[in-house]
């Protein structure tokens, strides 16, 4: 093959694999390194907002992911017919109130996407995590954060749905101890409060709020649709897994 025309190959297969793996974040450089140097310093003792599942990180061994949702439930990675794919089975429950430190907070740019597995949700920013006391050896836990968050506030606020900078122990001792239980295991129990539940099934993806009469009702969805819980007036009427009822 002729050198100019060898050159002109190799500059278009670098092309096209520079749009294969383009940056998928449009927060500004200085802004992302000011984030992770907060985050993972100052900030970086957090309590687990919500009891959250541990499992598998799709296809990298090396690390875990950190979810409030079932396995069935994660929207995170699709197949080539674009259906979910479900990351692997509940290996343990870190219930919410659980002591974490923040190490790093990595962004999506075209560098790191080359760097990360392949079969793994790589163009979403991650959150490292190490729970207090796990062994130095111990597996990292990646809390997956929306893509495209913009501003460096959008990011603390979608962290904040997850990890309080704040111990939630008096929190959660205030809870009845039959709620303080069903927290623990990821359980709804009848007439909880929007915040218990909320720390035992993590925040919904979407609310419907509507009144009957002069009663406050409230529905939540989970992502998939497969769960649902319902509220009158600030408390659990009734909760569905599905299409069953979950709750006594």
């Amino acid at each position: 093959m002729p050198l100019a025309s060898f050159r002109i190959l190799s500059l278009s297969l670098l092309t096209v694999l520079g749009a294969g793996c383009a940056s998928q974040t449009r927060m500004p450089p200085e802004a992302r390194a000011s984030l992770n140097q907060t985050l993972s310093g100052p900030e970086a003792e957090q309590y687990l907002r919500v009891s959250s599942n541990v499992t598998p990180l799709f296809g990298d061994a090396s690390k875990r992911l950190l979810t409030p949702y079932a396995p069935e439930d994660v929207r995170l990675l699709d197949d080539t017919k674009g259906a979910p794919i479900n990351p692997g089975a509940v290996e343990r429950v870190l219930p919410a109130g659980t002591k974490l430190r923040i190490t790093r907070v990595e962004f999506p740019t075209s560098w790191v996407i080359t760097e990360r597995v392949l079969y793994s949700p790589r163009a979403w920013p991650w959150v490292y995590l190490t729970e207090a006391g796990a062994p130095a050896n111990a597996p990292p836990l990646i809390l997956v954060m929306p893509p495209n968050l913009d501003r460096p506030e959008d990011f603390r606020t979608e962290l904040e749905k997850y990890l309080s900078a704040r111990d939630l122990k008096p929190t959660l001792d205030a809870l009845p101890p039959a709620v303080q239980e069903a927290v623990r295991e990821k359980r709804l129990v009848a007439n909880m409060s929007m915040d218990a539940a909320r720390m035992a099934w993590g925040p919904p993806e979407t609310v419907r709020r509507s009144l009957e009469g002069t009663s406050r009702l409230e529905e939540w969805s989970y992502p998939g649709g497969r769960r649902r819980a319902f509220f009158t007036d600030g408390r659990l009427a009734r909760a569905e897994e599905g299409g069953n009822p979950v709750v006594p």
